[in-house]
């Protein structure tokens, strides 16, 4: 199972500070607005979003369709399909993707720690 591009999302208490923390430790900003209240920061493969006051735990995220350039792929496995996998694993998921629907949707789980992971597909 292609879970796709992986990336960290943060909930941070300072934008402008963790981005400037993470600039000094080598990463640039590659999308998202400061008057958004969110940046996504990029160092080679490594991808970190920083989001302020949006959520309320970091978040574990994929993006199927997408690669860590946020360039749509050729071929990916949807997410409505990553879900019946889950499901059919016994997974249970905090939040669904419409399975008659296409193109963008989200689904999300807690892992055994209360981490939360966001599958969310864009394309």
């Amino acid at each position: 199972m292609k879970l796709g591009a992986f990336s960290v999302s943060l909930n941070v208490k300072d934008l402008k500070a963790s981005k400037q923390f993470y600039e000094k430790i080598g990463f640039s900003v590659f999308a998202g607005e400061m008057e958004r209240n969110y940046l996504i920061m990029k160092n080679g493969n490594a991808l970190i979003g920083l989001f302020q006051g949006m959520f309320d735990k970091n978040i574990l995220t994929f993006n199927p369709g997408w690669d860590e350039n946020a360039n749509a792929l050729d071929s990916f496995e949807d997410v409505r399909d990553i879900q019946k996998k889950f499901k059919s694993k016994g997974l249970s998921l905090t939040s669904e993707a419409d399975e008659s629907s296409s193109g963008p949707a989200s689904i999300t789980l807690i892992d055994p720690d209360e981490n939360p992971i966001l599958i969310d597909q864009h394309v």
